[in-house]
């Protein structure tokens, strides 16, 4: 078993990519983390199993295993921040997202520490992404990243009040074509779930550095609420009649952005 990530390899014009669900924290790491993050609240949970519906559209799936405690793979090599002046989370946090120590005093990651997670745990994972666009992109004019993530609802380090159920990302419509967009803004608005396009989530690095339309990438990132689908306590279970409730909008997310896709003009490049 690949312990870094698991792929299901399909051939629609689909990539469904879940880079922060993983909970592993290698042990040979354990005792560097305080009690609080070998919790991994942080995990974006059950995401594969809420976007079953993908591989029956014949998507591929690339999630992660290891947790973003160890390393973000939706974050730049250099830890550059995506959000300038806006509190966020780096590279290899050093807080989790209600600002609780990841680390035991003196046992964060220095650089080199840092950039060998890079080696051996970000390239790995971008490496097998940017293949599989290359495969599917081989074999379609146009492909559709769909970047799933989800987060608490009321996160008051990170942002105000509660968030929007849904979140939809395109860098400001730069990731993807206007018609891709609209369809899943126009499912998301038709939901019964509260919802914004490009507020607080804009899109991570995945979604700004692989939506390139004029080379037939068309990434769209949706952060969603995890109270539309789960418990947001621990043990954070998954909760199955607010998933199939949450589900159905989903499916005619991606299913409208998709069909809009395959109306689109083949890239030039």
């Amino acid at each position: 078993m690949n312990e870094l990530f698991f792929i299901e390899r399909g051939t629609a014009p689909l990539l469904v990519s879940i880079p922060h669900l993983g909970t592993r924290i290698p042990e040979a790491l354990q005792d560097r983390y305080t009690p609080t993050a070998l919790t991994v609240a942080d995990t974006d949970w059950h995401l594969d199993r809420l976007y079953a519906f993908a591989r029956e559209m014949g998507a591929t799936v690339l999630g992660a295993r290891v947790s973003r405690y160890v390393i973000d793979l939706n974050r730049p090599p250099n830890d550059e921040s995506l959000y300038p002046g806006q509190t966020t989370t780096g590279l290899c946090p050093a807080e989790t997202f209600r600002g609780e120590p990841v680390y035991k005093p003196g046992c964060a990651p220095d650089a080199a520490q840092r950039a060998e997670r890079v080696a051996q745990y970000w390239q790995p994972w971008h490496d097998t992404l940017a293949a599989e666009l290359a495969r599917l992109r081989e074999l379609h004019a146009n492909v559709l990243l769909w970047e799933a993530h989800s987060i608490a609802s009321v996160l008051p380090r990170l942002f105000e009040n509660k968030l929007p159920d849904l979140n939809l990302g395109t860098q400001d419509g730069r990731t993807c074509a206007g018609a891709v967009q609209q369809a899943a803004v126009d499912a998301m608005q038709a939901s019964p779930f509260t919802s914004v396009a490009n507020g607080r989530f804009k899109g991570g690095y995945i979604t700004r550095h692989y939506g390139a339309p004029e080379r037939g990438i068309h990434a769209i990132q949706l952060e969603m609420c995890q109270s539309t689908y789960m418990s947001e306590d621990a043990p954070f279970a998954y909760r199955v009649e607010r998933a199939e409730a949450v589900q159905p909008t989903l499916q005619r997310m991606v299913g409208g952005a998709l069909a809009a896709l395959t109306q689109l003009a083949p890239a030039l490049s």
